[in-house]
């Protein structure tokens, strides 16, 4: 952390922002979702009050609703939409909310028979000023050319199906094939980022940017190559490309007390709030 630095202060203004960017980011996946199903299997990307509700496919990352809390409190027959539509899929609806959104919506949700499941972290980091990366001995990181698209995938997908078990657990687990496809569709419109370690492909990871936010999404490390500093040359890499860009602050979603938050917090992120994740079965 660079002496003297002041912690970034999240107010509403600014976890509207990030929100707005997590709901454009998931509405995104469930379109490329949307185009790689066949005609007759069931999906759907609903706006609802800012924020989106979509559905991939059966088990996918993707069936969510996301970014609510900043534009208006959803009234029973959106709601009642967003149920019907989930129940149609056969699968549950699950709320991330942000713990800076409008409390209504909190009230809304457990009046109707959400129950809190799980919480997840985000972080950010300005990117003002001249702010130093680190480096890592042995570990190279550069954007990927596109006849790398599958070295990359085989990557991540791998690391992803190896999850870094620290901190507290995920409420979700995801089969391997379901995770090859997220991967595929999250990777629409995004920067791909590959590490080598010794030479060898250690680890990759993803860069969006919207209205001067990076995401920092997709980060994952072949298990061989863990405690090897790939994730720090991957978050480094992808900083100050973003800087590059003109993006005034990057953010980063973990799971709580994890590695992963430990990593991105000694790179100079400060927690900016927590989304409680509130799930209604059908």
């Amino acid at each position: 952390m660079t002496a003297g630095r002041r912690p970034l202060f999240c107010d509403t203004a600014l976890a509207e922002r990030i929100e707005r960017a997590e709901a454009q980011l998931i509405a995104e996946a469930g379109e490329a979702a949307a185009h790689r199903r066949r005609a007759d299997t069931a999906g759907f990307v609903i706006p609802v009050c800012g924020g989106v509700a979509t559905f991939a496919e059966e088990g996918s990352p993707f069936n969510k609703v996301a970014g609510l809390g900043f534009a208006g409190v959803p009234g029973a027959a959106a709601l009642d939409e967003i149920e019907q539509a989930f129940a149609a899929c056969g699968a549950p609806v699950q709320v991330e909310l942000a713990h800076l959104a409008d409390p209504a919506i909190g009230v809304l949700l457990t009046g109707w028979g959400y129950r809190l499941t799980s919480f997840e972290n985000v972080l950010g980091r300005s990117l003002t000023g001249e702010p130093e990366w680190a480096a890592a001995p042995g570990v190279e990181v550069r954007q990927i050319g596109a006849d790398e698209f599958e070295s990359w995938f085989d990557v991540v997908t791998d690391g992803f199906a190896h999850p870094d078990t620290s901190g507290v657990p995920s409420h979700e687990e995801f089969p391997r094939e379901v995770i090859a496809r997220a991967e595929r569709d999250f990777a629409v419109g995004m920067t791909r980022y590959i590490a080598l370690h010794d030479g060898m492909i250690a680890g990759g990871a993803r860069l969006r940017t919207t209205e001067g936010i990076a995401q920092l999404t997709g980060a994952a490390t072949a298990p061989a190559h863990r405690r090897r500093g790939v994730q720090t040359a991957l978050l480094s890499a992808r900083l100050a490309d973003a800087a590059a860009a003109g993006c005034d602050i990057a953010v980063v979603t973990t799971q709580p007390g994890s590695k992963s938050q430990q990593n991105v917090q000694r790179q100079g992120f400060d927690l900016l709030y927590t989304r409680a994740v509130l799930v209604k079965q059908p």
